[in-house]
């Protein structure tokens, strides 16, 4: 049995960059780490990649051979990999017995929540591979500086937690440049916890053409309340709320409990580092 993250998100959220923080302190605390990068469309990787799809397929040869667009190629590229899942499992296999894996997953949202590609890959790495899969999604955090937008996170977070049906956590990204967007109309916790999103209609266009959209928005958040199953953790990747979070994806899909991980749970238990950790949402706190 192996454990891992699939980390997913919209493009510019952060995926590469995080792929590339927590494998660094990963090696920096003793552990192995792999880290396997699944977007044909990445090709300036910050990270040492042990698995690279562009070895078996690449975006920009999908495009021209095909005459696709970049959207369409990345759905081809996704296809032809499920078809090739052989070339996938005997790269990943020499690493079964005691590495930490991380794949990097492309960018467009619509492979999470609409085309089966994707969670077909998923589902066969951790059938044919015993392979414990943690999806961690990425939202950038400035989305939460404008209503809308941050609704629209909600239902992509919503859409894709029922779609991949993996142990899930939803990250705030880029939390340290949330005020260089804007204050935030109410703290941060209420965006973390997202509960009350009734609220939320008071802050949307009040022009009364916009009175559909405001229903629409009204519905929506009905809808995610009703689930109740989305709230978010916070991400600045310069601080120690990253090691903090491995914390809690080690719980989610039981790595915990391993005894490869060893003194790793030792380490995050550390007072010091959750008091560090809770310190950064506290400076993006603000009164109501």
């Amino acid at each position: 049995m192996a454990f891992g993250q699939a980390v997913i998100g919209p493009p510019g959220s952060g995926k590469t960059t995080y792929c590339n923080g927590m494998s660094q302190f990963l090696k920096l605390i003793g552990r192995k780490v792999v880290v396997v990068n699944l977007d044909p469309a990445n090709d300036s990787l910050p990270y040492e990649c042990a698995v690279n799809i562009e070895d078996l397929i690449k975006l920009s040869d999908v495009m021209v051979e095909h005459s696709l667009g970049p959207n369409g190629g990345l759905v081809y590229c996704m296809d032809y990999l499920e078809k090739n899942m052989d070339w996938l499992e005997s790269k990943l296999k020499p690493f079964l017995d005691d590495h930490y894996f991380l794949f990097d997953f492309p960018g467009q949202v619509e492979l999470f929540f609409l085309h089966s590609n994707t969670k077909n890959i998923i589902t066969k790495l951790v059938k044919k591979l015993d392979l414990r899969l943690t999806a961690v999604h990425l939202i950038d955090a400035h989305l939460c500086c404008d209503p809308g937008k941050y609704v629209s996170g909600l239902i992509l977070s919503l859409t894709t937690m029922l779609h991949l049906e993996l142990p899930h956590i939803n990250v705030l990204s880029k939390i340290d440049l949330i005020e260089s967007y804007g204050k935030l109309v109410y703290n941060l916790e209420f965006y973390t916890d997202v509960e009350d999103l009734s609220y939320l209609q008071y802050h949307l266009d009040q022009d009364p053409r916009s009175s559909k959209y405001r229903k629409l928005t009204k519905e929506l958040c009905d809808i995610i309340e009703d689930f109740g199953l989305v709230n978010f953790s916070t991400l600045d990747i310069q601080a120690s709320c990253l090691f903090f979070s491995l914390f809690s994806l080690y719980s989610i899909n039981g790595y915990i409990f391993d005894s490869i991980q060893g003194s790793v749970v030792d380490y995050l238990k550390d007072e010091k580092v959750e008091v560090q950790a809770l310190a950064v949402q506290e400076k993006y706190m603000k009164d109501e």
